[in-house]
Parts: structure tokens; C-alpha cells; sequence
């Protein structure tokens, strides 16, 4: 006779990685290399670098991480619900915000861009420092 035993089911632990970068420009392919290092599996990795990048450029360009000596922090988190990606910054004197068509010029597309790729993005934070928190399901809305 065959006897059956229950188990509970495993869940898979969340994997978490940090990583500080220098507050220079030629930094952010090596944001892109980390990320895509380590997610390589990951559905919409195309969509996480390039959230990344936009949110790597606006920490050096509008940040005091851009500054001399500045720094940046990118976190990433991978469980089977997804990732979330933090790019934290040195904080500066503006708070980051979407803006209108009618606002863009030469710039200013960077969050518009997180917003339509990221399945949602928040910041927190304070002039000092704050971190910008963007997700993506491991399933896209087009695959439920």
C-alpha cells in the first residue's frame, strides 16, 4: 500500500541585490550590465533596463548624486510575483513628478517613460535623499 503525505508547498525565496554606482554618466550602462546580469530570465527585462536607465540618468542629472563624488544606489528584487526595482539618489532641490506634453522640450520624458513601461512607480524621500520604486509582474497583463 502507497501512503500519501502532505507537504507544504514551497515558496520560493525572494532574491535581493544592491549595488552603488558613481554619479557619472558613463555609470549607467554599467546599471543596465548589473541588471541584465542578473535578471536574464526575466519576461520584460527590455522594460527594467530601460526604466533603469531613465531613472539612473535623472539620479545624476537632477540630483545631488550627480555632483562631485555623488553616488546612487540601485536595489533589485525578484520573487515569483515579479520585480521591483529602487534607485536611490542624494536628493536635490525638486521633487519628481510627471509632466504634461505641453512641459516637454529637449527633456523631461524620463518618468513618463517609467510610467508607461512599469506596472507602477512611487517615490519616497526628502531633499537630502529619496528613492524612486518602480514594478514589474513576472506576467504581463496580456499573458492573464
Amino acid at each position: 500500500m502507497l501512503l500519501a503525505v502532505s507537504a507544504p508547498a514551497q515558496h520560493e525565496t525572494p532574491m535581493y541585490w544592491r549595488r552603488e554606482f558613481r554619479g557619472k554618466a558613463e555609470q549607467v550602462r554599467f546599471v543596465r550590465a548589473f541588471a541584465a546580469h542578473l535578471l536574464a530570465d526575466f519576461p520584460a527585462l527590455d522594460d527594467v533596463l530601460l526604466v533603469l536607465d531613465e531613472l539612473s540618468v535623472n539620479a545624476i542629472q537632477h540630483t545631488r548624486s550627480g555632483d562631485h563624488g555623488g553616488r546612487f544606489i540601485v536595489d533589485l528584487s525578484m520573487d515569483v510575483a515579479g520585480v521591483i526595482i529602487y534607485v536611490t539618489d542624494q536628493g536635490g532641490p525638486e521633487e519628481p513628478r510627471l509632466r504634461n506634453l505641453a512641459e516637454l522640450a529637449e527633456g523631461g520624458r524620463g518618468l513618463l517613460t517609467v510610467d508607461a513601461l512599469a506596472a507602477t512607480w512611487s517615490w519616497t524621500g526628502t531633499p537630502e535623499a529619496r528613492t524612486i520604486r518602480a514594478t514589474f509582474p513576472a506576467q504581463s497583463r496580456r499573458e492573464i
